[in-house]
């Protein structure tokens, strides 16, 4: 029966159980729309209920994951969003690449990983789901040379010597690297390239053995970031050949360049950077460069980043795209020249 003042389309119009219905279906659709990426997001631009997902392509421990971690706190607070760190680990970190590559691309999921995944893999891995072209540049976290190191036996000090000495040798050196096809494994051929040692290749699988094995006179030469040999240097175990920087670095100034060691020209870089699917807006892409820039200047950020060995990096994403460029170059030439192929 109708209410008296209210006519037979209010009632219903306002039926209890239809309306239970429609606020069930909208409180769904809100549950959805903060679970599933890119639902929603467009109309909460900077609202304090925009999620944003960091990709970090490798296991938790790792060295994208903690930048990931550092810098999650002050990016949530910036963006005023609630930022979510999710570790997708699997085949060299192409595969939480190639999701990110298919994402939306709004700004609300991201990748924090080596830079090798762009540089590297898409010329190394010819059925790969995605290209370096996928995933656009926002900024780099942290950008450092490899070192060359030797155990303690080996007779020469600095890579002029190590070819010099070479020449002697009934056979060649041995040096390793963290795995085929790795950035480390690359650098080691385009030091066969530069300098024409005859280098024989020995894969790991990661830089811990590796280092180890190095530590411990099995092989004769590997090429490693600064920080994960440190001690090992100070401790007399490893000693420093050559830096793959234009420069010398301040943690090893006595130690020479490649380059000025009669190679010139040549560098190697490890990087850890953060990207956004292609298509994004440049307004978004630089919204987020400016607020990943700003957690890198912070001091709590800094010391942290400087106690795993690593100096905060930032850059424009123009300056880091056009980097991208030039180190896909570089080693899409190494890949071709060597013959390297993918495990």
């Amino acid at each position: 029966m109708a209410s008296i003042g209210t006519s037979k389309e209010e009632t219903q119009m306002f039926n209890p159980s239809s309306y239970r219905r429609q606020a069930t279906r909208a409180i769904f659709a809100m549950a959805i729309s903060a679970v599933i990426p890119g639902l929603g997001v467009a109309h909460a631009q900077g609202g304090a209920d925009r999620i944003v997902r960091i990709v970090v392509p490798f296991g938790p421990g790792g060295g994208s994951d903690v930048l990931a971690r550092l810098i999650q706190p002050r990016l949530s607070e910036t963006l005023k969003s609630t930022v979510i760190i999710e570790n997708r680990p699997g085949a060299g970190g192409t595969l939480g690449a190639g999701m990110v590559a298919k994402a939306a691309p709004d700004g609300s999921v991201l990748l924090l990983a080596d830079a090798s995944v762009v540089t590297i893999a898409p010329a190394l891995y010819p059925k790969l789901t995605y290209a370096t072209k996928d995933l656009t540049p926002v900024i780099s976290l942290a950008q450092f040379p490899n070192v060359l190191v030797a155990p303690a036996r080996l007779r020469a000090n600095t890579l002029a010597e190590l070819v010099a000495q070479e020449r002697s040798r009934p056979e060649p050196l041995s040096i390793a690297s963290s795995g085929n096809g790795t950035s480390t494994h690359l650098t080691a051929e385009l030091l066969k390239s530069a300098t024409h040692l005859p280098l024989t290749h020995v894969p790991y699988k990661g830089s811990g053995p590796a280092i180890s094995d190095t530590a411990g006179g099995q092989v004769d030469l590997l090429f490693t970031g600064y920080a994960t040999v440190a001690q090992l240097i100070k401790a007399g175990r490893l000693k420093p050949i050559a830096v793959t920087s234009p420069k010398r670095q301040p943690e090893l100034p006595q130690v020479p360049t490649v380059a000025e060691s009669g190679f010139p020209g040549f560098e190697s870089w490890i990087a850890q950077a953060v990207f956004a699917p292609a298509g994004t807006p440049r307004d978004v892409v630089q919204k987020l460069n400016a607020a990943i820039a700003d957690a890198l200047r912070q001091p709590d950020v800094i010391a942290k980043m400087r106690q795993q060995g690593l100096e905060p990096y930032g850059n424009s994403p123009e300056e880091f795209s056009s980097w991208i460029d030039g180190q896909s170059r570089l080693w899409a030439r190494v890949i071709r020249e060597s013959g390297v192929k993918p495990e």
